[in-house]
């Protein structure tokens, strides 16, 4: 919604604000105006659209997750370089029922980008094994599994690995 450099400017006014109220001994709107200027400096890590699409894939609706991040114009510009990746993440994901070839591109992406959390990172491994072997990459299906395997600390991925595995076994 908001630029980024935007979001910081009005944390720090919102924050120079509550500044005011403290010493107006107004505590109590200091207090909330501190906790409205902490949820702006979030949202210049965690991007609200990012989010909202997040939530919309938990709901398995890959058309309104794709409606949340077409309305990020200019990613490259308006997101920071983890949130581009999970930009990438999320078009990657939606576009692994549909083309493969587009969503190796945007795994690819998302991987080099970086992601926050592990099993994401896993979870995007993963995905690029299951291309690889339809692509009949069998050595680079398996690295793949391997990373995505360390990647995953609390086995949270386990059964999807397994499947992998034995899939690969077939090829």
């Amino acid at each position: 919604m908001f630029n980024k450099i935007i979001k910081l400017i009005l944390a720090v006014l919102v924050l120079a604000f509550a500044v005011f109220q403290f010493i107006e001994n107004n505590i109590g709107n200091g207090i909330l105006l501190v906790l409205l200027s902490g949820i702006f400096v979030f949202l210049y890590f965690k991007n609200e659209l990012i989010l909202l699409a997040f939530l919309r894939l938990r709901k398995q609706d890959f058309e309104g997750t794709k409606k949340w991040l077409d309305k990020i114009k200019n990613p490259e510009a308006a997101l920071t370089k983890k949130q581009q990746g999970y930009y990438n993440y999320l078009h990657g994901l939606i576009l692994s029922q549909t083309n493969m070839t587009k969503a190796e591109k945007y795994f690819r992406t998302a991987i080099r980008l970086g992601l926050s959390m592990k099993h994401d990172l896993a979870m995007a491994k993963l995905n690029l094994a299951g291309i690889a072997m339809s692509k009949r990459r069998k050595r680079e299906a398996q690295m793949l599994i391997k990373e995505a395997k360390s990647l995953d600390k609390h086995n949270m991925l386990g059964d999807q690995i397994k499947m992998m595995k034995q899939q690969m076994k077939k090829f």
